[in-house]
């Protein structure tokens, strides 16, 4: 399959995360699209390493492998981040029993 349809997905995923991130007020929502954005990042990595793999085949015996390890790493620091990110919005729903955003500007003043 050619590259062009992987990077048209990708960059559809990316832009449905942005405007996830941008216009929703819910904050497990905009979680997900933040994650959904990294899936789109991981999904552009395999694919540019599948097609640097094709071009070294008989250069290099492990040329398709790098970016197989970005996405591993990628997907260790998503990880955290789903564990930190779900307490904090776990204790925010029980201070405020609200999971909007909105609430946590008017907590400034």
């Amino acid at each position: 399959m050619p590259i062009n349809y992987y990077i048209f997905l990708s960059l559809t995923l990316f832009v449905i995360g942005i405007i996830g991130v941008l216009t929703r007020r819910n904050a497990i929502i905009i979680f997900m699209c933040i994650e959904l954005m990294l899936n789109a990042v991981n999904l552009l990595l395999v694919a540019f390493s599948k097609m640097h793999y094709v071009t070294n085949v008989s250069k290099v015996t492990n040329a398709g492998s790098d970016g197989q390890l970005f996405v591993f790493f990628i997907m260790v620091v998503a990880a955290a981040e789903v564990a930190v990110g779900l307490s904090i919005i776990v204790m925010l729903f029980r201070n405020t029993h609200s999971v909007d955003v909105n609430f946590l500007n008017r907590l400034k003043h």
